[in-house]
């Protein structure tokens, strides 16, 4: 990868290596664009196959940040963090190791809970930075809001391609039964929707059997589905050449960060194959807009509008596609861009 021209081509303003030896330590912190305020965005603990996978990820999560921020009307920036670590890697120490490393960026760049980090990993982070947000666990965690977040854009979606708002006997495939994944499904058997779900740990997939009444398909077939809705929860990249012709679903709406592996060559396979898309950063801007609001003041009223907002901002996403004959991907990032342009930058929060 040429680092460097990667880098400018993406936009990012700083990409920092931060390495230690006692204890070790690998990490990458991507600041993406700080024009709405100071950089926002969870740290990733996680075992990349090689380094170069790690800062493709960082870099993409963090764009992927300045954009949700922007089309969620957070004054924030964006910004992401990766360690490279096995989860039985992380220790106390780890921890507080990369909390210095954030620490010395002086609020630059404000950080969370993403894949293998809890609640308790953060309060330990809060020990030596105040940089951090997400140990609170307002609303009961970032996760049932960005559910919530997630219902709202199939409902967007839902409208916007067949032009009905009933969703009762619909069928969503749902891959991933993380804490949102499992959300999900809640939200959508509430509504009399039936559910197909994938997950690699099969004590996940049992409890959305039992409680649900899902249909528990294999991580290969989840793709294929006959259903109407395809929602994926867990990691990026799974919408590429090899699943895309394999897709019966009109409509992807999910939570997973990153969901098409080359966003232009993949949202344009898409759209021909008249599938609506809904952008992952529009659509689970949920965990943010919790985030957020725990470091201004939490109000669970605020909270739940800036929520349902992202019905909204997904039907201009459809409009603009539609009207300018382009994908939903860029319709999204011309949104962003929009409002990144013409909105003043606010206060650092020091």
């Amino acid at each position: 990868m040429p680092l460097f021209e990667t880098v400018k081509d993406m936009g990012h303003e700083q990409v920092l290596f931060c390495h230690g030896k006692n204890p070790p330590i690998k990490a990458i912190i991507a600041i993406h664009n700080t024009s709405l305020g100071p950089a926002m965005g969870a740290t990733r603990l996680y075992p990349y196959v090689s380094e170069e996978d790690a800062l493709t990820d960082v870099l993409r999560l963090s764009r992927g940040m300045t954009y949700k921020a922007a089309c969620a009307n957070i004054p924030m920036g964006g910004g992401k963090a990766v360690i490279i670590a096995h989860p039985q890697q992380k220790t106390p120490e780890l921890l507080k190791a990369y909390a210095g490393f954030i620490n010395n960026l002086n609020g630059q760049f404000i950080t969370g809970q993403d894949i293998n980090l809890t609640p308790e990993d953060v309060r330990v982070i809060r020990e030596q930075t105040k940089y951090v947000v997400g140990g609170e666990e307002k609303s009961g965690g970032p996760a049932p809001i960005t559910a919530l977040g997630v219902f709202l854009g199939i409902k967007a979606a839902v409208q916007a391609h067949w032009q009905s708002r009933e969703l009762q006997g619909l069928k969503v495939a749902i891959q991933g039964l993380g804490n949102v994944g499992k959300n999900v499904c809640r939200y959508l058997h509430e509504h009399k929707i039936k559910l197909y779900v994938s997950d690699v740990d099969p004590a996940k997939t049992a409890e959305m059997q039992q409680l649900f009444n899902a249909t528990v398909v294999s991580n290969q077939e989840i793709y294929s589905q006959d259903v109407d809705i395809f929602a994926p929860c867990a990691l990026g990249g799974i919408i590429n050449q090899q699943t895309i012709p394999q897709l019966k679903a009109k409509i992807i709406a999910g939570a997973a960060n990153n969901q098409l592996a080359d966003e232009k060559t993949h949202s344009q396979m898409l759209t021909e194959k008249g599938i609506t898309y809904c952008p992952d950063y529009v659509i689970n801007a949920g965990g943010l807009i919790n985030v957020y609001n725990e470091m201004i003041g939490y109000e669970d009223t605020k909270v739940m509008q800036q929520v349902h907002q992202i019905y909204d901002t997904l039907l201009t996403i459809f409009d603009i596609a539609k009207r300018k004959n382009i994908t939903t991907n860029e319709a999204a990032q011309q949104l962003a861009e929009y409002r990144i342009i013409n909105t003043k930058k606010k206060p650092n929060y020091q």
